[in-house]
């Protein structure tokens, strides 16, 4: 590692007067990617600030059918939480399907949002749920919050507060995992809600996290993995590499898709 500043407020606004008052400093969650990419030299950050003593960063509300998660609430907590499982089990079933145990217990689902690996979990859920991210200044819907690989809507030195999900009528989520490191090859989240089904993809998409409108169209139609068994997302628009070519990454999203349609509950 280089040398930095380190920093551990004990509010958002201390955290955001520490980040812009740094010549190029960053913001650190559960330090899943930034901690391997300073060991590694692969960044120089003037100023570290762990937002891990913010205490209205954490923990998990419901209001309505609206369920509001801490920026820094960790992924095992949400795969544990009685609120989550009973609103949205799908998104507890995702959470518990992150990483390992290690990983769960320290990653977090702000970091994740703000991380946006295009194999993370995460960011199909927001999508697929219609979810809205909360930052220190205003509130994005996910749809225009991703917008592209390792890239979001997030200012320079902007911080997500929260991340909350409408309750869904249906959802599931299917995941065909690297057997290395759990990361989606890919996963599909499938969500059924009054304005419809939507259809959210990550693991496969040259530009990251993407929904399958095609899918959407026939499964409002017709809720069932029959009607888009036929329904095939092109090649030339994901990622070949090592793990699987694109080819193969098109043939798994039918595949989950349709898993995760048969899922839904």
């Amino acid at each position: 590692m280089y040398d930095f500043a380190y920093h551990k407020p004990s509010s958002v606004a201390d955290a955001v007067a520490a980040r812009s008052g740094a010549e190029d400093g960053t913001f650190v969650a559960g330090g899943m990617t930034l901690v391997p990419t300073l060991k590694q030299r692969l960044a120089q950050p003037s100023d570290l600030v762990d937002l891990g003593g913010i205490g209205e960063l954490h923990g998990i509300t419901v209001s309505g059918d609206t369920v509001t998660i801490g920026a820094m609430t960790t992924h095992g907590a949400v795969a544990k939480s009685a609120e989550v499982q009973s609103a949205i089990p799908a998104l507890a079933a995702l959470a518990g399907g992150i990483g390992d145990p290690q990983v769960r217990n320290r990653g977090t689902i702000g970091g994740s949002v703000a991380n946006n690996d295009p194999a993370a979990d995460y960011p199909a859920a927001c999508m697929a749920l219609g979810a809205t991210i909360k930052t220190d200044k205003r509130e994005v819907p996910a749809d225009e919050f991703f917008t592209g690989l390792f890239e979001t809507a997030l200012d320079e030195g902007e911080m997500i507060v929260s991340v909350s999900f409408p309750k869904p009528e249906k959802a599931a989520y299917q995941k065909f995992i690297n057997p290395a490191s759990r990361y989606a090859l890919v996963g599909v989240f499938v969500a059924k809600t009054g304005g419809g089904v939507k259809v959210a993809v990550t693991g496969a998409g040259q530009d990251g996290v993407f929904r399958v409108p095609e899918m959407e169209s026939a499964l409002s139609s017709n809720l069932s993995a029959d009607a888009i068994a036929d329904v095939a997302v092109d090649a030339d628009t994901l990622n070949s590499d090592i793990h699987a070519s694109a080819e193969y990454r098109s043939h798994l999203i039918t595949v989950m898709a349709k898993r995760a349609v048969a899922a839904l509950s």
